[in-house]
């Protein structure tokens, strides 16, 4: 019996990556939520016109933190910047559920998005190489 669970457990940490993928078709539809503040645009095209009050996240997964030119960032992601620290799919994801945690320092962004933040991190990364 103890087999059996310690084999359980092992199965369930060892799924909990693929349990944490988001769904970027469901996050399209959540990005409504952040496009107050954010866009998406390459240099070619805007994807999202949105708003400009957050920075532009096209290619946001696998960039510096706090490093979109012109963009004045608050301390906590301009430390996040100097440290190198790059933003993956997980680490974006638990940064809009609240920012100010994460950062362990007040951020700029004050929404939070406690739903569906795996399924925007995921659709921010289909326009990340």
């Amino acid at each position: 019996m103890k087999t059996l669970i310690a084999a359980s457990a092992t199965l369930l940490t060892l799924a909990m990556p693929a349990l944490a993928a988001g769904d970027a078709e469901k996050g399209e539809k959540t990005f409504n939520q952040c496009k107050a503040c954010h866009m998406i645009a390459s240099e070619d095209e805007t994807i999202v016109n949105g708003g400009r009050v957050g920075p532009n996240l096209y290619g946001v997964i696998g960039r510096t933190m706090g490093s979109v030119e012109d963009y004045n960032y608050s301390d906590g992601l301009a430390a996040k910047a100097e440290e190198g620290e790059v933003w993956t799919e997980e680490s974006l994801a638990e940064y809009v559920q609240d920012p100010s945690e994460y950062l362990g320092s007040r951020s700029k962004m004050t929404y939070k998005l406690r739903n569906g933040s795996e399924d925007v991190a995921a659709y921010l990364a289909t326009f990340s190489d």
